[in-house]
């Protein structure tokens, strides 16, 4: 009966045309659906009445007066001190030289600089268990943005909007917070275009 059933299989296969590329490789019989990309998440303003917003806004203007201050000394700690790549070091630092950089424009401008503190929007409204899960966490991120040109200025609208172009009205710094052990730790990430 075995050897009937691969028989039968056999012959079906060799009945049945080849399907194959111009370059006859076989072709599958699977009906395959490409997958639409995952729309991005949108930044919003993260809650003021949330217990993560004083504790970056704190790092935001820790990171800020590191930055303004040139000093590599000062602002290599908070993008992961001995961790930082030899590369990412420089690309900091031409950031901040940079006169078309958007750093030069939110953080060395006459005017005064405004800050935003976006997180990702969730896909459906939280519930309250939900959103004190989202509090009681020990883990957090968010983006903190700084802009020359007003409170209600462009800010951007999604995490890759955040990759500090020279044409950007807004400088973004990525900061992790964790609240793991008895102090609270957190490290920035500052995106860049590719080179």
């Amino acid at each position: 009966m075995r050897a009937l059933l691969i028989s039968s299989a056999l012959v079906a296969a060799l009945a049945t045309p080849a399907l194959a590329t111009g370059a006859g490789a076989p072709v599958s019989l699977l009906l395959v659906e490409t997958e639409a990309p995952a729309p991005r998440a949108r930044l919003v303003p993260l809650a003021a009445d949330s217990a993560w917003t004083p504790r970056f806004a704190v790092a935001a203007d820790d990171l800020a007066a590191a930055l303004r201050s040139r000093d590599e000394a000062r602002w290599a700690p908070l993008l992961g001190g001995q961790w930082l790549a030899v590369a990412d070091r420089a690309r900091v630092a031409g950031l901040l030289r940079d006169g078309s950089s958007p750093f030069r424009h939110a953080l060395f401008s006459k005017g005064f600089t405004h800050r935003a503190i976006l997180g990702w929007s969730a896909p459906a409204p939280l519930n309250a268990d939900e959103r004190a899960a989202i509090e009681a966490g020990t883990e957090a991120e968010a983006l903190v943005c700084w802009s020359a040109g007003g409170a209600g200025g462009e800010w951007p609208a999604t995490a890759a909007d955040a990759d500090n172009r020279a044409d950007r009205p807004y400088a973004c710094a990525r900061i992790a917070y964790s609240m793991r052990g008895d102090t609270p730790t957190w490290r920035a990430f500052i995106e860049q275009p590719p080179a």
